[in-house]
């Protein structure tokens, strides 16, 4: 393949809800720009996107593709990235490393939630975005409608380039007013016949390029003088005006396309060729020291890696970005996040599954190589003298949870290899070994999402797993001050063990002032402050370890054993077994013995003497509380509001978003474990939410009461 260099590489992602026909949209791309002889198709499992064997399974896309077309001596880059919500990490994936989004929109529907959801990607990436409207052949097709709601959401920066004729089984024209041309194709599609606009969209067409010349002239000064002057632009002077415009996202051009007949995919790409700006036309990236770097195919080499498969028979495939320099075959380069080195063995340009040795790369293009040591996806690996790092990759945090084991457990290891690999492939698989839980944790962004997982895990790897519900990560608390002793002594023999401990807990929070004086049952204990400790727990919140020992009644050498006795007791609270949060600890007295105290009795006397008290301080179990935003059609809004406050959600405020409505709640944690799966069904998969954690909070007292209960019959049990 030849070598195209920055000026002639476009990258475009190719992003939209589920069903929209991404997928066939590549496919007819492919097709049109003489990568395939013959289109594939969806419901026969033969596309170049689809290849996995689980995207064939379920019918859906589940990771990213990448994919090229060689157009008018030019390359464009694609990824075709999953619609899914729950596969949202590949379309985070492709913004961050393309200049582009091709937006799809399934006439039938216009905008969905799914739309939406992206959409606020290319907001947040800035990145231009150019609406094709798809399956116009549909007899539900309404492309009038999708326009509309376009502009609702978009307003008038929605310029339509093109529009149908007619939608539906009759498709077969539409009628471009950037070239005033009419466009019509035969059954089969393809080339089409190139006709003057008949005089029954005369007036239509000259209303629209009107407005599409005002729209170009916008974002030019010198364009909009000579409109102003003229009146009209050439087609030349248009193009460079709607550059101009999605540049700076000033314009959302509109398309036509019937992917699945191959009607308007060639002008589409022509479109795509002339007027998308180049790589390096675009913002720079920025390395981790805040450094802008230019895509110069004459600076030093860097690649930045966004994409990992596993593919049978090769192994590890590595997807990269070439952002400065330029790299062969051969090249041997640095890996700035780990420290070691990698040689690039070959170079591949890649067509889904399919790959094409390329002798070089350029910055601004992307490709593939293999079999590499030691890189990870989001590396960066540099050439000689160069210390670009770069790490603008963010993703969404996960929505759904749950624990899996093998169902035998002897391939435990086994498991915990396949998910981290896994996680290399898709980073919003996230992995967690719960010490605290002693459970392993696996979270996603769906019920859908885990499912694909344990597909692979079983059908790929053939071990057999199980999810489970995941346990909540609770923390207990005390709301009052409380005092306690203990005194451990223990006789055997030889030398015997012993200590004596007297403390006093309290809740803590910020700010709280030095103890001075408490009083219990009548009796007035005064504290005179030696040295305090403030310990930042990892679970959260803090421990506050103050020594007030006066007199040397408990040697200073054994206050560490004291603080350990009393961690070990805040890693297993007294009341749940969770871990305990926010106490302050006052030793203020106690007792040890010349011969047989040593920091073992001390330990055991502090763990004792915290647990008493602990009990008696009004303990309280704290419950991890998230914040949720819930986009919903209106038309589902009361059913999905009882369902959350069968939740025990807090209703924070709602408002209206691009045509849905957004409910901002709170939701405790234990709540939210199947809402992935109740609200697609409420809404008909219409609905999205996100979820991040908030804080903990007090749970009710029944909830307290029944965990007391479960954790005592777990106990019983053991």
């Amino acid at each position: 393949m030849k070598v195209y260099q920055t000026g002639e590489i476009k990258n475009i992602s190719i992003l939209g809800s589920s069903g929209t026909g991404k997928t066939t949209l590549a496919e007819a791309m492919l097709y049109e720009g003489g990568v395939i002889r013959r289109r594939g198709s969806v419901k026969t499992n033969s596309t170049v996107s689809d290849y996995f064997p689980v995207e064939k399974e379920y019918g859906y896309s589940v990771f990213s593709t990448v994919f090229s077309v060689e157009w008018n001596g030019l390359k464009l880059n694609f990824i075709d990235c999953p619609g899914s919500d729950d596969f949202i990490g590949g379309a985070v994936s492709a913004l961050n490393v393309t200049d582009t989004a091709l937006m799809v929109i399934n006439a039938q529907y216009g905008i969905e939630v799914g739309t939406i959801n992206q959409f606020r990607y290319t907001e947040q990436f800035h990145k231009p975005v150019i609406f094709i409207v798809n399956q116009l052949d549909n007899d539900k097709a309404d492309y009038d409608s999708s326009v509309s709601q376009l502009k609702e959401n978009y307003g008038n920066k929605v310029v339509q380039i093109q529009y149908p004729v007619t939608c539906g089984t009759s498709f077969n024209e539409v009628v471009d007013v950037l070239k005033m041309k009419l466009y019509r194709w035969k059954p089969e599609g393809g080339v089409p016949e190139v006709l003057d606009i008949p005089e029954s969209e005369a007036d239509k067409a000259m209303e629209l390029h009107h407005l599409l010349v005002e729209a170009a002239a916008e974002h030019d000064d010198s364009l909009m003088e000579k409109f102003f002057d003229q009146g009209s632009l050439t087609e030349d002077e248009m193009r460079a005006g709607i550059r101009a415009g999605l540049v700076t996202r000033g314009m959302f051009p509109v398309f036509c396309v019937c992917a699945e007949r191959d009607m308007c995919v060639r002008r589409t790409l022509e479109f795509l060729g002339n007027v998308v700006p180049c790589t390096d036309k675009m913002p720079r990236p920025v390395t981790t020291d805040g450094k802008e770097v230019t895509p110069d195919s004459a600076g030093p080499a860097s690649l930045f890696f966004f994409k990992t498969t596993i593919e049978p028979h090769i192994g590890q495939v590595s997807y990269f970005k070439v952002l400065s320099g330029k790299v062969k075959a051969g090249d041997d380069l640095q890996n700035a996040d780990r420290s070691s080195k990698e040689r690039i063995a070959q170079l591949f340009v890649v067509d889904g599954q399919m790959r094409t040795e390329a002798p070089e790369m350029v910055a601004g293009d992307i490709g593939a190589t293999v079999k590499l040591k030691d890189v990870r996806l989001g590396n960066t690996l540099n050439g000689k003298g160069c210390d670009y790092r770069f790490d603008f990759v963010r993703y969404p945090e996960p929505k759904y949870r749950r624990a899996i084991k093998p169902v035998s457990e002897s391939d435990a290891e086994k498991l915990s290899e396949i998910l981290s690999r896994m996680h290399e492939e898709d980073p919003t698989w996230l992995i967690e070994q719960s010490k605290e839980l002693k459970q392993t944790i696996v979270s996603g962004q769906g019920e859908f999402h885990l499912r694909t997982l344990k597909w692979r895990i079983e059908n790929n790897d053939k071990l057999s797993i199980e999810f489970l519900e995941p346990k909540i990560p609770y923390r207990e608390t005390i709301t009052k001050a409380a005092r306690s002793d203990y005194r451990h002594k223990k006789q055997s023999g030889g030398a015997g063990q012993f200590g004596e401990v007297h403390l006093i807990i309290e809740p803590y929070y910020e700010g709280m002032p030095a103890p001075t004086v408490y009083r219990f049952g009548g009796q007035e204990f005064k504290m005179s402050v030696r040295d305090t400790q403030v310990i930042d727990l990892d679970w959260g919140g803090k421990l506050v370890f103050v020594s007030c020992i006066v007199g040397g009644t408990i040697d200073a050498r054994f206050l560490p054993a004291i603080l350990k006795g009393i961690m070990a007791r805040m890693e297993q609270g007294p009341l749940t077994g969770s871990y305990a949060r926010d106490v302050r600890v006052c030793v203020y007295d106690g007792k040890m013995h010349p011969v047989d105290s040593n920091e073992i009795s001390f330990m055991l006397a502090g763990r004792n003497a915290f647990s008493k008290a602990f009990k008696e301080a009004s303990p309280k179990i704290l419950e991890p509380i998230y914040d949720i935003e819930v986009l919903v059609p209106a038309d589902f809004m009361g059913d999905v509001m009882g369902d959350l406050q069968g939740r025990r959600a807090m209703i924070m405020g709602m408002n209206s978003e691009k045509g849905y409505e957004k409910i901002m709640a709170k939701v405790p944690l234990k709540e939210m474990a199947s809402y992935s799966t109740s609200l697609s069904s409420i809404s008909g998969g219409r609905a999205s939410f996100t979820m991040k954690f908030s804080s903990y909070e007090l749970v009710p007292a029944d909830v307290q009461e029944k965990l007391l209960k479960e954790y005592a019959e777990s106990q019983a049990d053991e």
